[in-house]
């Protein structure tokens, strides 16, 4: 799964929503339904650039839950 922002580092992501930022989550393609509640996993930054990080966050309704990005 993707941020609906394309954050160039897991830091950077982790750092907006620590500091407030509502991110939403979205999967491209539609093969697969996104997940809304629980546990995702996401990468960045966003294709066609090579994944350079990875995390786990929980999301509720979309949005990633401050204080869930391991």
């Amino acid at each position: 799964m993707y941020t609906d922002i394309n954050f160039k580092t897991k830091a950077a992501l982790k750092a907006a929503v620590a500091g407030g930022d509502t991110v939403y989550t979205h999967q491209p393609g539609g093969m697969f339904a996104p997940t809304r509640n629980g546990r995702i996993t996401l990468e960045g930054p966003h294709y066609p650039q090579p994944h350079k990080w990875y995390a786990q966050a929980v999301v509720k309704e979309g949005v990633i839950v401050p204080g869930s990005i391991k």
